[in-house]
């Protein structure tokens, strides 16, 4: 029987890649967004069932996680592909952009995690969120983003240990500068771009794909013995130094 799966942040390089790998292995997903526009084409190409959510309002999320488990008949795991990419020291950011920032990347795993251990506490299953490699080492003009990533780290740890009697995995895949729409700013500046790739060790920007990839692999049900982890997709930037 193919395995069952909910992706928010769908219509996002990532999370598109990721359901686009789903279904090419056989399995089902439902695809989540903000955006009905932006997600209807990768619905109708994967046919998938479509959901409209804002992904920080906890109750919304609760609804879409029910309803997809009674579509499905039943519900193997939730991956959380909502976030965003800020940029600016902490004496420029606004309290407006901190809290934009905390809610997209923060309250929108949190809302996922809620809705996980109350849908797939009789049933078990996979939950993976995604931080970034500057939550891992410290990057200059990323406080907010790093807070909130670090955030989701910690997160996933205590609900690794909360929910671990209920056979409920939770991880992190932490990246660092994939292109997507969201970062074209830094990747197609030629100065942003000459910086970013100077930091990490492989001489490239990450792929959707890549992060995909690694998202696939902690749901798949043969990684059973795997929770609480944080692992890096990076290109080498959280650990290595070449100089």
């Amino acid at each position: 029987m193919p395995a069952s799966y909910l992706v928010f942040g769908a219509s996002g390089g990532i999370g598109s890649a990721l359901s686009r790998r789903i279904v090419r292995g056989g399995n089902r997903v439902a695809v989540a967004a903000r955006s009905e526009e932006r997600l209807a084409p990768l619905a109708q190409e994967l046919d998938s069932p479509l959901f409209t959510v804002d992904a920080t309002d906890t109750d919304a999320v609760d609804a879409v996680t029910s309803e997809v488990q009674s579509q499905f008949g039943q519900l193997d795991g939730i991956v959380n592909c909502v976030g965003s990419v800020f940029l600016k020291p902490a004496h420029l950011t606004s309290p407006a952009e901190w809290d934009k920032t905390i809610a997209t990347n923060l309250t929108s795993a949190f809302a996922v995690v809620r809705a996980a251990g109350k849908v797939l506490r009789d049933s078990g299953g996979s939950v993976v969120l995604l931080a970034s490699a500057a939550a891992r080492t410290g990057l200059a003009n990323h406080e907010a983003i790093a807070a909130a990533k670090g955030g989701v780290m910690g997160l996933a740890r205590s609900a690794a240990a909360t929910y671990s009697r209920a056979d409920i995995r939770f991880n992190v895949v932490a990246p660092g500068l994939v292109k997507t729409s969201a970062t074209s700013r830094i990747t197609e500046s030629p100065a942003g771009s000459k910086t970013s790739l100077g930091m990490h060790p492989l001489g490239r920007f990450g792929e959707p794909e890549d992060i995909a990839a690694a998202i696939e692999w902690l749901l798949d049900p043969q990684q059973t013995w795997i929770t609480g982890q944080v692992i890096g997709v990076d290109g080498g930037l959280a650990d290595l130094k070449l100089h």
